[in-house]
């Protein structure tokens, strides 16, 4: 059995760990089944932007006529848009280089599964056999997949997801039409993708609204602009069957509410109604680690696993899925394990001040609570709103009162204290827009605050019972640094000081 200092499973925001330990010369085994970069680099978060910016610049074309500026109809060359997608994501063959040339790290390609707590075999994806390995430190940061739904006829039908559609099935050329079953940030983002390529594009919502987690009221703008543009949303659906019929595929559809029956026919499905946890090849059962009923790993405000030395953080864990949270969360481990002065300079994790951002057009930044959440959280609320239009420059850009495209930003906060609850904005812009108010939530004492109490290490134990705080100055680069800013943005020129400021692990 080979034996290590820390194993990293998955080379997501986990190699943030694998970094930090590297700093401190200690011996590492990174593992990886799939392509080098996580999620994020190799089906999510940037090959999406890729696609999602030439959209952006679809629509904005079209809005330049406003401004007096004569433009012919923009079309998208699919075969540029494709390159420069994949050219990120074949990037992720350079990071398994820059970690095999480490003499103190052993980069394994193969499945990681438990054979106990601190025991891993690796099921080499060569076939060459299986290496048993250990440590006294573990990170799981597998990430998570595509949640597929129990409809049938959709496996005989065949449909796309984040996974294949970034892997052998990526198209071509545009779909003539395409049906997005849910409308979570994932499936409006590929909705709008796909619409500005020139495809005939259904949303297909089990839920009332779109993207129902974001405020009730930007949920209703980006409706309204989806079905300004042509883009047909069904809303409260329930997907009862797919089957074949004269070379397309039909999806049949049952309203919540009324029964009423849909059919709609199209060449291809996209599936993006969430995603699981990739958890399965880890035999979790071979261990003490708990776990939420459908798979996602219980950690606490540590980013510790019920077992002692194991951490889990990204996707996997539960919380919101953003690379930024996965970053975030492996900096905290990476801080706290290698570089943190003493247990009172430990830093944790909160998710109140969690910034999110949905790349449709037009975009939607929040951070915090919604005006509904607020108000069933017991405070006594106060609402703010103001518009584009309503400005020198939403003017500029064309942006009049009562335009389908006029956004606005809408600041939710307890009449009590005139604290900041959440901020919420969409329109041109909104991944950028609301960071400062994501600064402000941040800065000031924080106290530490358990999460899953149950979950607590001796030391753990011991930081709750002190009550510690830690001071978030908002004139400090260190705060700066702690704070998430929404990936891929903009704003992380600004915010990525520990990019260009290493303080932090000096």
């Amino acid at each position: 059995m080979k034996q290590y200092d820390i194993i990293v499973v998955g080379t997501g925001g986990a190699t943030i760990v694998a970094d930090a330990a590297l700093k401190k010369g200690l011996k590492v085994a990174i593992i990886e089944k799939g392509k080098f970069g996580g999620t994020c680099l190799t089906r999510g978060c940037i090959p999406t932007k890729v696609m999602v910016t030439a959209a952006n610049a679809i629509q904005e074309v079209e809005e330049f006529k406003k401004i007096g500026i004569n433009v012919g109809d923009a079309t998208m060359n699919w075969d540029t848009v494709a390159k420069r997608t994949w050219h990120m994501i074949d990037k992720s063959a350079g990071i398994y280089d820059y970690y095999n040339a480490y003499d103190n790290v052993d980069v394994y390609r193969g499945a990681a599964s438990f054979v106990s707590d601190k025991v891993m075999n690796i099921h080499l994806n060569d076939g060459s056999g299986i290496v048993e390995i250990t440590a006294p430190t573990i990170i799981l940061g597998t990430g998570g997949y595509s949640n597929v739904p129990n409809v049938p006829g959709l496996q005989e039908a065949g449909f796309l997801s984040s996974e294949s559609l970034f892997g052998d099935k990526f198209p071509k050329q545009p779909y003539k039409s395409l049906a997005v079953l849910g409308a979570g940030p994932i499936g409006v983002e590929f909705g709008h993708v796909f619409d500005a390529a020139g495809t005939e594009v259904t949303i297909i919502q089990h839920n009332v609204r779109l993207v129902p987690k974001e405020d009730e009221e930007m949920s209703e703008h980006l409706l309204q602009n989806y079905r300004a543009r042509g883009i047909n949303v069904i809303l409260n659906q329930d997907t009862v069957e797919i089957r074949q019929e004269d070379g397309l595929k039909v999806v049949v559809t049952k309203d919540r509410s009324t029964g009423e029956i849909t059919e709609t026919k199209v060449e291809e499905i996209l599936v993006a109604a969430g995603i699981r946890p990739a958890v399965e090849e880890l035999h979790l059962e071979n261990t003490g680690i708990e776990t939420w009923p459908k798979g996602w790993i219980k950690t606490n405000e540590f980013l510790e696993t019920s077992v002692d030395g194991i951490y889990a953080l990204g996707d996997v864990n539960g919380e919101p899925a953003f690379r930024h949270r996965a970053n975030y969360e492996a900096d905290i481990i990476a801080h706290n394990l290698y570089f943190a002065k003493n247990e009172e300079d430990f830093r944790w994790a909160r998710y109140d001040t969690l910034p999110k951002v949905t790349f449709s057009y037009p975009e939607i930044g929040s951070v915090g609570l919604t005006e509904a959440e607020a108000i069933k959280a017991g405070y006594n609320v106060g609402v703010g709103k103001n518009y584009y239009s309503s400005t020198a420059k939403g003017y500029a850009m064309g942006i009049n009162p009562g335009d389908v495209n006029d956004g606005f930003v809408k600041i939710v906060v307890d009449k009590d204290t005139n604290h900041i609850l959440g901020m919420h904005v969409t329109g041109p812009q909104a991944s950028i827009l609301f960071q400062p108010y994501v600064n402000l939530m941040n800065s000031g004492v924080t106290p530490l605050t358990a999460i899953n109490e149950e979950i607590a290490s001796e030391r753990t134990k011991r930081l709750r019972e002190k009550g510690i705080t830690r001071e978030m100055d908002p004139k400090s680069v260190i705060t700066v640094g702690e704070t998430m800013s929404p990936h891929p943005s903009l704003v992380e020129v600004i915010m990525w000081t520990q990019a260009y400021y290493e303080h932090r692990w000096q």
